[in-house]
């Protein structure tokens, strides 16, 4: 009794120290979301009207009437699905390659996709825009795509988890004469099905949310991402629009991101306790 009070005991500032810290952290949000219910000519006023009513759905149905933020936000679906899809499976067959087969210089051509997680991005732009300009992909969906697929730390982390599976698991398969391939498709992937999970959400969010890519590549509006759209919104007509418009397109934004998280958390924590354990 003496233990579990004791336990109890030391629970309660752990828990007032998470709860505060999670307050800290949803203050922007929840900021962010009253602004949004607000008018923009009292917002014009004084930003501490979002504190008092009333309340307004205005700026919400703007989004749909005449404003560009839908076709931002098909362009962030297409790009974001498009990219985790494609990273999934490109580094699942790199790291089933590199975890599970011998091949020539394997541990040299690993050595390289470590050395990729080394060099930014911003190193590379120069001769990326150039390849991409001189193929005629910039305004394209291909253009805004391809570049998330070469990410190595994709590749690391599938090897990693392939390795952590017991090898017996493939002998058994080849004495019952499974091809290479099928024990890849039947035997190895579905295990790795957090890990996977995991993988694309982290792809999703680095995609959905990139702004330097985007802003290069694509130079007109109807190609423009959620994360350039909304920047080249705020810059422009700001002042017109208004503060509430700007923080419900912002609301209108976040929403798959959340969606997403809800959907896949269980695996999330699955794969990082998997992990954690090995």
């Amino acid at each position: 009794m003496s233990a579990a009070t004791g336990s109890r005991r030391l629970s309660l500032p752990v828990l007032a120290a998470l709860g505060f810290g999670a307050l800290v952290m949803l203050t922007p949000m929840l900021w962010t979301l009253l602004l949004s219910f607000k008018s923009n000519a009292e917002l014009m006023g004084n930003s501490a009207a979002a504190f008092s009513a009333p309340y307004t759905l205005e700026n919400y149905r703007a989004i749909f009437a005449g404003s560009l933020t839908t076709q931002w936000l098909v362009n962030s679906l297409i790009v974001s699905l498009g990219t985790t899809a494609g990273v999934l499976i490109l580094c699942s067959l790199a790291g089933y390659g590199f975890a599970r087969l011998d091949f020539p210089f394997r541990r040299t051509l690993f050595v390289f996709v470590l050395l990729g997680l080394a060099i930014p991005e911003q190193a590379v732009i120069l001769p990326r825009h150039q390849f991409f300009a001189d193929l005629g992909l910039h305004n394209s969906y291909p253009g805004l795509m391809l570049p998330g697929l070469t990410g190595s730390f994709g590749v690391f982390f599938m090897t990693q988890y392939f390795r952590a599976i017991p090898k017996e698991l493939d002998e058994a398969a080849m004495l019952d004469g499974a091809s290479r391939f099928r024990i890849f498709w039947k035997v190895l992937l579905p295990l790795t099905i957090p890990a996977q999970a995991t993988l694309g959400v982290f792809t999703f969010l680095a995609s959905w949310n990139d702004y330097w890519w985007p802003l290069i590549s694509a130079t007109t509006s109807d190609y423009f991402t959620l994360t350039v759209g909304l920047a080249s919104a705020q810059m422009n007509y700001a002042q017109t629009s208004g503060l509430g418009f700007l923080m419900a397109q912002a609301v209108f934004a976040s929403i798959p991101i959340l969606i997403v998280y809800i959907i896949f958390q269980k695996q999330i924590v699955r794969a990082m306790a998997g992990a954690a354990v090995r």
